[in-house]
C-alpha cells in the first residue's frame, strides 16, 4: 500500500499526532511518501523526537497512490485537491485545525481510524468540482478548478460591483453586490453558508449562486442543476476585480467573460464506517443541541 501525506503548516500541538500517524504506518510496513516541504517542517520542529528521513518525498503525484492523508483543517484538504487533481486517489483528512467539515477524523482517533481504513471499513464519497475558463487561459493554468466554490468580488474599492449573470446563455440577472459565490454542494457549508446560502447534501446534483451583501434586496441564493453553464461578466468603478478558486486568488480585468461549469472529474473523500453527512452537521453545526429536538 502506498500512502501520500500532506500538511500546509506545522503546529506544535499537532506534533504528537503526526508522530503517531507516521509510527503506525511505519510499523505496518506501508510505503509512505511525504510532501517535501511538509517533511522539512516536521524535521525542523523539536516536538518530534524521531528521524523520518527514510520516508520518500514528492512534489507531484501519480496514479500509483492508494491513499492520500491530509493533516490540518479544511483549507489543507482544499490544497490537497490541487495535488490529487483527476487521479481519483481517495483522500482522508485528519483534523488538527478548527471546524473540520471535510477533515473529519479527530486527531485523538488516528489509530482506530487508520485501522478501519486498512480493513476496508469505509466508503467513498464522490464530490463534484467547478471549473473556470476565460480567454486568458494562463490565469489559473491547470489548476482551473475548485472543490468548494468559485467567487468574484470587488478589488481596491468599497463600491459595489455589477455581476451580469447568464445561465445556459439566458440572462438571469445583474447582481449589484460585493460579489457572487458559485458553490458546489461540498462548498455549501463554507463561504456560501456564511453569506446566507443553503446547506446542500454532498451528492445533490446542483450548484448554488449566493450573492455577497447584495444591494438588490430581492436577490436571494439560487440552486440550479449542476449541468448548467454559468457566464459571469463583472463591471464596476475599478478596472479590475478579484476571482478566487477555493484558497487561490487572482485579478481579472472587468468585462472579462467568465465561464463556469462542472469539472469533468470528481474527488474521492473517504467516509469511515459509522460516519455520515448528517452526523457531521449535528457535530459541527450543533443541530439537535436544542433540547426540543
Amino acid at each position: 500500500m502506498k500512502v501520500g501525506i500532506y500538511g500546509q503548516f506545522y503546529h506544535k500541538e499537532a506534533g504528537q499526532y503526526i508522530q503517531e500517524l507516521l509510527d503506525i504506518l511505519d510499523k505496518k510496513k506501508i510505503e509512505v511518501i511525504i510532501e517535501k516541504n511538509f517533511l522539512k517542517l516536521i524535521h525542523e520542529n523539536d516536538t518530534i523526537d524521531k528521524d523520518y528521513g527514510h520516508f520518500s518525498t514528492f512534489r507531484e503525484l501519480d496514479n500509483s497512490y492508494d491513499l492520500f492523508v491530509s493533516i490540518g483543517g479544511d483549507g489543507t484538504i482544499l490544497k490537497t485537491v490541487t495535488y490529487v487533481r483527476d487521479l481519483s486517489i481517495p483522500i482522508i483528512g485528519i483534523n488538527t485545525g478548527r471546524l473540520g467539515f471535510l477533515a473529519t477524523i479527530k486527531k485523538t482517533d488516528i489509530a482506530p481510524s487508520i485501522e478501519k481504513i486498512l480493513t476496508g471499513k469505509y466508503s467513498i464519497s464522490k464530490r463534484s468540482l467547478l471549473q473556470i475558463t476565460t480567454k486568458n487561459k494562463d490565469t489559473f493554468g491547470e489548476l482551473n478548478f475548485a472543490l468548494n466554490e468559485i467567487s468574484v468580488s470587488r478589488k481596491n474599492t468599497t463600491s459595489m460591483i455589477s455581476v451580469k449573470t447568464k445561465l445556459n446563455g439566458e440572462d438571469l440577472t445583474n447582481y449589484w453586490a460585493d460579489g457572487l459565490i458559485v458553490s458546489t454542494p461540498t462548498g455549501s457549508t463554507g463561504y456560501s453558508l456564511s453569506c446566507g446560502g443553503p446547506v446542500i447534501a454532498p451528492h445533490t446534483s446542483s450548484l448554488i449562486l449566493t450573492p455577497i451583501a447584495p444591494h438588490n434586496l430581492n436577490a436571494r441564493p439560487l440552486v440550479i442543476p449542476d449541468d448548467t453553464v454559468i457566464e459571469l461578466t463583472v463591471s464596476g468603478r475599478e478596472e479590475q476585480h478579484l476571482i478566487s478558486l477555493d484558497s487561490r486568488i487572482a485579478t481579472l480585468n472587468n468585462e472579462t467573460i467568465i465561464t463556469l461549469e462542472k469539472a469533468p472529474f470528481h474527488i474521492n473523500l473517504i467516509h469511515l464506517e459509522g460516519d455520515s453527512f448528517l452526523q457531521t452537521l449535528r457535530a459541527k453545526l450543533l443541530w439537535g443541541e436544542d433540547k426540543r429536538n
